[in-house]
């Protein structure tokens, strides 16, 4: 029971929906369930499915150009499968088909999964702008298949990849209110549905939401585009 609701219940009048436009007492009260909301589930969801659809997107990307052509066909197969199938979907399947698993971790993997076939692409693009000369120049010098993608081909490809894999970062962070689906009451479920269900007051609430999202979001996209100059600069 979050602390909106505890006053409420204490109050001696319910939330006034018909009051101001803006009460400034009531959205002080609901924020710090606010920003509890957004640190033990948005952010959690985002930062951890960001580092599992980084990882898994390359190990992708690789795959596909690596592998076989028959295999290389079907981890492309299964990848579009999943970029092409709505978020939400895949988050209630996964939900009831693995009832053993709590629905944050399955939050996670879900997001984590999806947004990976997303950036595989985007490695691959970047992977494929790497000069012909630099591949030729890994055989001449005898090194090995791992050395050379460890040690030429992937840092280089970052390179142009950083500013996409950045910006599929802040869409996911963006994307995590679908978790809704599952029962995972998260910043925005918690802003339109038990604050706004319960007080029928959601212009604090939502505002406050979107505050949040904005203030997590807009200095992640000016640290990836710092980034991006200063690996253009190390180049």
């Amino acid at each position: 029971m979050t602390s909106l609701n505890i006053l409420a219940q204490e109050a001696d009048e319910p939330v006034d929906p018909g009051g101001p436009w803006w009460d400034w007492a009531f959205a002080w009260d609901i924020l710090p369930d606010m920003l509890l909301a957004f640190l033990q589930y948005t952010l959690v969801v985002t930062v951890t499915g960001t580092i599992i659809a980084a990882v898994l997107g390359l190990i992708i990307a690789i795959l596909i150009m690596v592998l076989p052509k028959p295999l290389a066909w079907i981890v492309r197969w299964a990848s579009n499968f999943i970029r092409m199938t709505p978020i939400v979907v895949q988050l209630i399947l996964l939900f009831w088909g693995f009832l053993w698993l709590d629905a944050l971790t399955i939050g996670i993997v879900v997001f984590g999964v999806h947004y990976a076939t997303y950036m595989a692409e985007v490695y691959r693009a970047g992977i494929e702008s790497v000069p012909q000369g630099q591949w030729e120049a890994t055989t001449a010098l005898s090194m090995n298949p791992v050395r050379t993608w460890r040690k030429v081909v992937i840092p280089q490809a970052l390179r142009s990849t950083i500013p996409s894999l950045g910006n599929y970062a802040i869409s996911m962070f963006k994307d995590t209110p679908f978790l809704y689906a599952i029962g995972v009451t998260e910043m925005v479920t918690l802003a339109v549905g038990e604050i706004g269900g319960t007080t029928f007051r959601y212009n604090e609430a939502v505002t406050i939401a979107g505050l949040i999202f904005l203030a997590a979001s807009y200095p992640t996209a000016i640290l990836i585009n710092r980034l991006e100059k200063r690996l253009a600069y190390a180049h």
